[in-house]
């Protein structure tokens, strides 16, 4: 996929109502031209939650969470940028354009899978509605109306071709319903009633799989009784990449209730039944061990994650391989936990016989996968002798490697270390620099005091912040500036000159209307979020024109203070070297022009 163009994000910014966006999910109140409710992103009694119109921007003084429609969409429906784009544009009816191919052309056939997915979903929920068998099958298993309407289950018949017959009336469609995995082409033998195809799905309880918009990618189905495969998944297809996709992942990102950490399965029922016990933060891998593609996405929306597992032979297998695929991923601020579950329950049957409470209280009580890893290695190695010790460190060994450097590792190597009675310099001496700490810096000489005549940058960097507090709050306000003074602004010196003047110029080249639009455009730049910062800020100035005036006055000073360096570096140079003739007339000139008194060096 091309990139989205900025143009394109700017219209959507300009074209959308945040209040309209943000109060779908939250109750708010207008308060003057603002509205106020309690914080989504954090538990309060009293409304500390501002949302602006006119700036199209959020903020909140409790928990400092703050963003456009877009940001908010990101935290609190928990999508990605791309994501919230098109479900921006999509309330719009807008199509999203892409840079460097990938236009509204090319993607067409692709909605048009996902709109049939979306057609046979619906069609096997129908099916349920009509099955008493398969009713009965979900009553048995304790789900309740509400939660099966919710993960929209469903039943494929048993027969051969039903989802055929409905949708493959066309060659075209028969060729859909094959690429999406839905009917499956006859290897052998004549053709049963002419037709060279059947249904994949045949009397199993559905579970269809959705990405991060809720739109459906493939399915998963249960036997009804006995028979082989107990579940039977989507192959791999346009849409649908298993090792990319965590089931339940959507309905985790439609709880209102605030994300923590995320639970790690193994099976769709166990999923579900989670959810319906109040732990909205389950998801299921599809029938794969977890993959790098799992664990970015798990870290986008979380710190913390706990994988459960059987506790018998294969789920301790299936939880190790989870363990190294994990390592790469494990570093400071990451929680990694492993949950081993009594023999003969997994999570379905465990959460249904003990309830919430209880169940959480487990998780709390999971393995670190630090400790996971000393405890299954010390299995396998007699710690009372040094053979076993020997033998438990070169174990170790090429898994701390997979570990990135950093404090995390460092803790790793320490308990590591631990266990076997040596000193973790000795550990990493012995293993040849793996998880070397990083030298000793070389003490520097002690800085020389600053010139008196640099006391004023604190000052001047307070102008710096204020006139780009003006521009995030009152972008107008840069087309208004005179030519003139656009340019001298260019020789100023003072920190955040630079960054000042490529925000002038951005916003002259390309004016923005709201703070929103302006906050857009530097989501990806390292300034961004000290601009965010500023537009949460409380603004004193009360409008365009009193901001105009204020602005002025802070380029004003600086500029003025720019002319005093500039003096002070034609005096200083002009008793070391002397000047040249037209350096005389430019010092002449600056000494004409700040002729009134100096400034003290403690004012800005």
């Amino acid at each position: 996929m091309g990139r989205i163009p900025q143009t394109f994000i700017d219209e959507l910014i300009a074209r959308s109502d945040i209040v309209e966006v943000i109060g779908a999910r939250v109750q708010l109140k207008k308060a003057g031209r603002e509205y106020k409710a309690c914080c989504p992103f954090h538990s309060e009694k009293t409304p500390s939650f501002w949302v602006s119109p006119e700036k199209q921007f959020y903020h909140c003084f409790g928990c400092g969470a703050h963003g456009t429609v877009l940001g908010f969409l990101m935290e609190h429906d928990r999508m990605s940028f791309p994501e919230a784009v098109e479900e921006l544009a999509a309330r719009l009816g807008l199509e999203v354009p892409r840079e460097g191919g990938s236009d509204g052309e090319a993607r067409r056939p692709e909605e048009s899978l996902y709109e049939l997915m979306g057609r046979v979903a619906g069609f096997y929920v129908d099916c349920l509605a009509r099955d008493e068998r398969a009713r009965q099958y979900l009553a048995r298993r304790g789900l309740t109306r509400q939660i099966i309407e919710r993960f929209q289950i469903g039943y494929a018949p048993d027969s051969w071709n039903e989802v055929l017959k409905h949708f493959g009336t066309s060659d075209q469609s028969r060729r859909q319903l094959a690429e999406l995995g839905l009917i499956v082409e006859r290897e052998r033998g004549a053709p049963r009633d002419g037709e060279r195809h059947y249904d994949r799905f045949r009397d199993r309880i559905m579970f269809p799989i959705r990405d991060a918009r809720g739109r459906v990618i493939a399915f998963g189905g249960r036997v009804l009784d006995q028979g082989e495969p107990k579940y039977l998944n989507s192959p791999e297809t346009t849409l649908f990449h298993k090792g990319r996709e965590l089931y339940g992942l959507y309905e985790v990102r439609q709880s209102r209730a605030p994300l923590r950490r995320l639970l790690v399965v193994e099976g769709y029922m166990d999923t579900v039944r989670l959810h319906q016990f109040g732990i909205p933060y389950a998801v299921a891998t599809l029938g794969t061990a977890t993959t790098p593609e799992h664990f970015k996405r798990i870290f986008r929306l979380v710190s913390e994650v706990v994988f459960a597992f059987d506790g018998d032979r294969a789920g301790r297998t299936a939880a190790w391989r989870a363990l190294q695929h994990a390592l790469p991923e494990a570093r400071e601020g990451r929680e990694i936990r492993f949950l081993f579950l009594p023999e003969g329950h997994d999570p379905d049957s465990l959460v249904g016989e003990e309830g919430r409470e209880a169940f959480e209280r487990r998780l709390e009580a999971a393995l670190p996968l630090s400790e996971y890893l000393v405890r299954t290695l010390a299995e396998q190695a007699d710690l009372s002798h040094a053979d076993g010790r020997a033998r438990f460190a070169e174990a170790a060994r090429p898994l701390v490697a997979r570990v990135p450097e950093g404090v995390y590792r460092e803790l790793l190597l320490a308990r590591i270390a631990e266990t076997i009675r040596l000193s973790p310099q000795r550990l990493q001496e012995l293993w040849g620099g793996s998880g070397r700490p990083a030298e000793a810096p070389t003490s520097a000489p002690p800085r020389p005091p600053l010139p008196a005549r640099r006391r004023t940058s604190a000052g001047r960097g307070g102008l710096v912040r204020q006139a780009v507090k003006l521009l995030v709050h009152f972008p107008e306000l840069a087309g208004r500036l005179q030519p003139e003074k656009v340019e001298a602004l260019l020789r100023l010196e003072t920190p955040g000159a630079q960054f000042l003047n490529g925000l002038i110029n951005e916003l002259r080249a390309r004016p923005a209307r709201t703070t929103a639009q302006v906050l857009e455009r530097w989501r990806d730049r390292p300034e961004g979020e000290k601009l965010a910062r500023l537009a949460a800020e409380e603004n004193l100035v009360p409008d365009a024109a009193a901001g105009a005036k204020e602005l002025d006055t802070a380029l004003d000073r600086l500029l003025e203070e720019a002319g005093r360096q500039r003096i002070d570096r034609l005096l200083e140079k002009d008793r070391a070297l002397g000047l040249t003739a037209e350096e005389k007339l430019e010092l002449q000139g600056l000494m004409t022009k700040l002729s009134g008194p100096r400034p003290s060096s403690g004012r800005p």
